[in-house]
């Protein structure tokens, strides 16, 4: 009998409440003949990934993670990408960062997108990287919820906030699609989604299954 493949992917926070909603949003991916998915706190990282500072420093311990850690495909599952290509460097299986991921799904659902941000902060890292992937163009816009990753991972708060900010972003900016620009927003997308009536991409979803996709034809 052939070895299942495995999908490893890693919360770079130490928030479990975060990565237990990573495990929630993937279950719908898991299927009986394909990789086994397993969500995995870093439990070295700060408990919310909010700043430059806190995404160069889980850089190398996510690295260590991936070298020590056996599987066929790693998503690392924060809207920074923190470590990305450390990581991939780390290993010769595929790596994915869920912004990535995020917005080139985005990008095959409408011709423009918006972003929803945890904090105003995290827009200019966030922006810098949108134009390092040259997609400046098709960026309609990125509001904050100013709120923390472990507010958003939890509470009906969160969800009446992200329905806020995607109103806006679809009225008022022209978002055709949005991107939830936090892990721990996983659980809303759904709720997100149908309230606001346009796509919403979960980039943590979208990471892994481009990562099934690339394990399951390797």
């Amino acid at each position: 009998m052939s070895r299942r493949a495995r999908i490893l992917v890693i919360n770079p926070n130490s928030n479990q409440t975060v990565t237990d909603g990573l495990a929630e949003a993937l279950a719908p991916l898991t299927f009986e003949t394909g990789p086994e998915i397993v969500c995995r706190t870093l439990e070295e990282g700060p408990y919310g990934i909010e700043s430059q500072a806190d995404v160069d420093g889980v850089a190398m311990p996510l690295a260590r993670m991936v070298a020590r850690e056996e599987a066929d495909a790693y998503v690392i599952a924060c809207y920074s990408d923190p470590g990305l290509h450390v990581c991939r460097e780390a290993t010769l299986r595929p790596v994915f960062g869920i912004a990535e991921c995020g917005v080139l799904t985005a990008l095959a659902r409408a011709d423009r997108f918006g972003v929803i941000a945890i904090k105003a902060k995290s827009i200019r890292r966030h922006l810098r990287y949108l134009r390092q992937m040259g997609l400046m163009e098709r960026l309609a816009g990125e509001r904050p919820l100013e709120m923390s990753v472990a507010e958003t991972a939890s509470g009906e708060g969160a969800l009446i906030r992200m329905i806020q900010v995607g109103g806006q972003l679809r009225d008022l900016d022209g978002a055709e699609a949005l991107v939830m620009g936090c892990a721990g927003m996983a659980r809303h997308r759904r709720a997100l989604e149908d309230e606001l009536g346009i796509p919403v991409i979960d980039p943590t979803q979208a990471a892994v299954a481009m990562a099934i996709g690339a394990v399951q034809v390797a």
